[in-house]
């Protein structure tokens, strides 16, 4: 059923937009137009910051709310989504390629988590401390919710990844505008429905569905106190320069390069799931993944042939086949990127030893097989840049002092993941990588600690206590004694 909308969600009601344009959304199983929303101009967004200021600032409204009613309200948010889980689910995978087995564990689960997490985080975590002076009186530390956030959220994971900002947003006691990207608008709605299912106040949230220039347009705007951002680490410094010229905080999480680094005494073949998460998992569409995996010379062979078996075995297919492993690219542009990266690894001289080209019998749809390079030199530009596909590399290390230097050589440093029998020793390995997350014998975000990276995959973290912080400042009452 192709869905239509025609309306933006603006200061808790369907607004009728400003401008004419409309947003297609294409099936990247089939290419077939799927849906199409209201392309959303700059009066547009100026009208949902406006709505996200009237709900910050009354001095009734969610800023000034008990942390107790807003983590209820969190609550219903969360068991609105529940009841709607399937067909978000349906719609990202429909939208991004994102196999439906995947987006019914992540995208349709985790969001929900990540709300109930933070309510519950808010009620057990004060908003101000008295501290003994060491001048003879007093000070009080408030936490205080920092203002109107504007979060532009990318295709991907696009409720996971909303959620990372809302939740702890909504927690703090903040306002938002919301930008979802053009790939992944038709499950946006059912954010919105869910907001209105939960009864939160108009304004707390608004969702405008736009391109790149919308998205600048609210980076910049003067309602705006916060901007969270996941996305490219190109597109990341351009709202960084902005940020920095307007003294806006800011929350980059960016691109990534990590590395996989199998110790020679890994037990591979009883971790072959845990691989595949780590390092293929939503088509390589993700952006922490272990794309670099790092093999001991003592058993690279055997690393390759496991690594290669893998990625033959993986069933690509339709993202709306529970069976499928590994479905589309999001677009044409994406299997476009991911081919001229295979292309620039055969002519680079590296071994190709799975995939390569697109899947047989399928003459319809951005599909890519999995794809597997051997003998890889990391200075490789298919070890240095992200393809955000199902492509990795494997070089090989002599000792676990090369593997560290491998490791830590790149750009980048968002995840990673050391691969051992011994766990003791993957993290003391894990200690040495200059990342911001990594993983033991596998990788999963998980919500009670700190996400985000370092060098150029970002700044700032998100979940946890930590995120939650990201949306507050701190104001200190002088008490005198």
């Amino acid at each position: 059923m192709r869905l239509r909308y025609d309306s933006l969600f603006i200061g808790g009601e369907w607004a009728e937009p400003h401008g004419t344009g409309r947003i297609v959304v294409r099936s990247p199983n089939s290419e077939d137009e799927i849906g199409d929303v209201p392309e959303a101009v700059e009066a547009d967004a100026d009208d949902a910051v406006a709505a996200a200021r009237r709900a910050f600032e009354d001095p009734s409204g969610w800023a000034a709310w008990p942390p107790e009613a807003r983590a209820e309200a969190m609550e219903r948010l969360a068991d609105a989504l529940d009841t709607r889980a399937e067909d978000m689910a349906a719609r990202v995978s429909g939208q991004n390629g994102m196999p439906i087995a995947i987006a019914r564990q992540i995208e349709a689960g985790m969001p929900a988590l990540v709300l109930r997490y933070y309510a519950d985080l808010i009620r057990r975590t004060p908003t101000q401390e008295t501290r003994t002076g060491l001048l003879g009186g007093s000070a009080l530390v408030r936490r205080e919710p920092i203002g109107v956030v504007a979060a532009i959220v990318p295709w991907n994971y696009p409720q996971t990844l909303a959620s990372f900002k809302i939740a702890p947003a909504l927690a703090a006691g903040c306002a938002m505008v919301i930008k979802p990207s053009p790939e992944t608008v038709l499950d946006a709605y059912l954010l919105a429905q869910a907001v209105i299912h939960a009864q939160l106040p108009p304004g707390v949230v608004n969702i405008v569905t736009g391109g790149r220039e919308l998205g600048a347009h609210l980076v910049a705007h003067p309602g705006v106190d916060k901007v969270a951002f996941t996305g490219s680490t190109a597109a990341g410094r351009s709202i960084a320069e902005t940020c920095g010229r307007l003294l806006r905080p800011v929350t980059l999480e960016l691109g990534g390069k990590s590395a996989a680094i199998v110790l020679d005494d890994a037990d591979l073949d009883g971790h072959l799931r845990e691989l595949f998460g780590a390092c293929l998992l939503n088509n390589g569409q993700t952006c922490y993944l272990g794309t670099r995996v790092l093999a001991p010379r003592s058993r690279y062979d055997q690393v390759v042939d496991t690594v290669t078996e893998l990625a033959r075995a993986l069933r690509v297919g339709d993202s709306l086949d529970p069976e499928t492993q590994i479905g589309p690219m999001v677009s044409a542009r994406q299997r476009d990127r991911v081919e001229s990266y295979i292309a620039k690894g055969r002519s680079d001289g590296a071994r190709l030893t799975a995939g390569g080209g697109r899947p047989a019998g399928r003459d319809r749809g951005w599909f890519v097989e999995p794809t597997v390079f051997a003998d890889v030199d990391n200075r490789a530009t298919i070890a240095q840049e992200e393809i955000f596909g199902p492509v990795l590399a494997i070089t090989p290390y002599a000792d676990v002092d090369e593997a560290v230097a491998i490791a830590n050589d790149s750009d980048y440093g968002l995840g990673g993941s050391v691969w051992t029998s011994d766990p003791d020793r993957g993290v003391a390995v894990a200690a040495r990588v200059r990342t911001g997350t990594i993983g033991v014998n596998g990788y999963l975000p998980e919500p009670v600690a700190p996400f985000g990276g370092v060098k150029d995959s970002g700044i700032g973290r998100e979940l946890g206590p930590e995120g939650l912080t990201a949306y507050q400042q701190l104001k200190s009452v002088y008490l005198a004694g």
